[in-house]
């Protein structure tokens, strides 16, 4: 693995890439990218494409991408525009990109916004809350984790958001009624370390969940999407956002296995199936 890093005006954007470039079996690149999960986040997915060039980033303001923008907020249009830079450097483009969770949205963007970049993109569990039945109580749930975070502290953020995205189907007035989640309970510190600039607690990213993909841009672009879905998130929100991403641009989910984080291994806590999550993966890419 080679890593470099990009300087740009407004960040120094770092990237391993695993593999040749130009690769060595003539097929693009498989990029991996996810928000506000870094690069390393994809190292048990990456090692099961060894055959395979993997190019994996850290985004602005994240693991080793030092922002110099005087920015702490996190936009898709922005994080799209870094990975077209790093697509660019590469100069092995376009690539094939599997992506999550935010990095999903962000995804979503670059196509819209540079659809020359990306063969075929998997985006996995995009959390586009507003495109959801019940957004407007999707947000409320959304500024309840910012709240109690900004209260209480890291733990009782965690716990918080914990509890809203394992909750089932629709956000209703039973779950509003629900005590707060004790930190506790979830195994998380319930002292007030006083920092507030966690990305997935705060309101920092909020503009990523407040995303709408540009249909218009997306229908016409060569890149075939496919919208992913873990067959353990189905009823929770990321598996409900998932179906309303997909709808929207006029498909159904494809399944994967396991949950939100499947293709991780126990490195980052309740473990997923990175050997069933990397096989599925491979057969929907080659699939194109």
């Amino acid at each position: 693995m080679e890593t470099y890093t990009l300087k740009t005006a407004g960040a120094d954007l770092v990237h391993d890439v695993r593999g040749p470039l130009p690769t060595a079996d003539g097929r693009p690149p498989l990029f991996m990218i996810g928000q506000p999960m870094d690069a390393t986040g994809f190292v048990a997915l990456a090692a099961r494409f060894p055959e395979r060039t993997v190019v994996t980033y850290d985004p602005r303001g994240l693991g080793r991408s030092v922002r110099k923008d005087g920015r702490t907020d996190h936009t898709p249009e922005t994080q799209a525009d870094d990975v077209h830079a790093v697509i660019e450097a590469l100069g092995a483009g376009p690539v094939e990109m599997f992506a999550s969770s935010g990095g999903a949205v962000t995804a979503l963007a670059l196509v819209a916004r540079h659809p020359g970049d990306v063969t075929t993109l998997v985006a996995h569990e995009p959390p586009l809350i507003t495109l959801t039945p019940d957004g407007p109580a999707a947000v409320r749930a959304r500024a309840s984790v910012r709240d109690a975070y900004e209260k209480r502290g890291w733990g009782a953020g965690m716990a918080a958001f914990v509890a809203m995205t394992s909750w089932e189907g629709e956000f209703t007035d039973a779950y509003f009624a629900q005590p707060e989640p004790d930190p506790a309970a979830f195994g998380m510190p319930t002292e007030d370390d006083g920092t507030r600039g966690d990305p997935l607690l705060s309101d920092a990213s909020w503009a990523i969940t407040d995303y709408r993909p540009d249909v218009d841009a997306l229908a016409p672009a060569a890149t075939r999407v496919v919208i992913a879905v873990g067959e353990e998130s189905r009823s929770v929100l990321t598996g409900r956002t998932s179906a309303a991403t997909a709808e929207l641009l006029g498909q159904r989910v494809t399944v994967f296995p396991s949950h939100h984080g499947g293709f991780l291994d126990g490195e980052f806590g309740y473990p997923g199936k990175p050997d069933e999550f990397g096989q599925r993966l491979r057969e929907v890419l080659d699939a194109s």
